[in-house]
């Protein structure tokens, strides 16, 4: 059996979920799953404001070569975030304008490159959000092998095809396609308790109070004079 696939099945979350865990916030869905799931925060948004959450519809790319990405763009689902690995590190730009807009047309709502990206300022004025690990010119060939919806792992986090990723200003998380229900009652949850906090803090009481922390403060050794 070949070691290189194209998976064209995935099952993915559902649109409600993905919206909710989007309103969440990457830092909030973090927190809410167990501070689990952040990929390496130099994998970062080329652009800012930009907040979205999807399925994951993975790519494993030889480094230099965005073959398979052209391969997965029919596997793609509006909705979709396509999350793209090299077999070895790389930081040569594996996406530009033209091919974003191919995987725009198909519904992708942003791209997550463990690899280089170019074309930023087409990008941005397209206003197609991609997160990358390095802004580079050096373009790319397609003549490699890869796959397409198979296990992954990018920005060091294990990613399969069909988990939830999130990502914005604060970086990305990778939430499990089975956890993606108690991650966003989490996260709602933790919300609310924060609004609550905010509240008190507008209003003048301090942080060491609110948290109950001049005991451990003092426990530690820290004198006021």
């Amino acid at each position: 059996m070949s070691r290189h696939v194209v998976v064209q099945h995935v099952d993915r979350v559902p649109a409600e979920i993905l919206q909710g865990l989007a309103e969440q916030g990457v830092s909030t869905v973090h927190e809410a799953d167990g501070r689990r799931g952040a990929l390496d925060p130099l994998v970062r948004p080329i652009q800012s404001g930009a907040r979205i959450a999807g399925s994951a519809v993975t790519v494993s790319c030889h480094p230099g070569d965005n073959l398979m990405i052209h391969a997965a763009v029919e596997t793609v689902r509006p909705g979709d975030i396509v999350v793209v690995t090299t077999t070895s590190p790389s930081t040569d730009g594996m996406l530009g304008e033209l091919l974003a807009t191919s995987l725009a047309a198909h519904g992708a709502v942003g791209v997550i490159l463990d690899a280089g990206v170019r074309d930023v300022a087409e990008l941005r004025e397209m206003g197609f959000p991609v997160w990358a690990r390095a802004i580079s010119p050096q373009g790319t060939v397609k003549a490699s092998p890869g796959s397409v919806n198979v296990p992954v792992v990018a920005g060091g986090q294990p990613i399969n095809p069909g988990d939830a990723v999130v990502a914005d200003d604060d970086g990305i998380v990778v939430v499990p396609r089975d956890r993606v229900g108690a991650t966003l009652e989490a996260a709602r949850k933790r919300t609310a308790n924060e609004a609550a906090k905010r509240d008190r803090l507008a209003a003048g009481e301090l942080g060491v109070d609110m948290y109950h922390l001049r005991p451990l403060l003092e426990q530690l050794g820290v004198e006021y004079r």
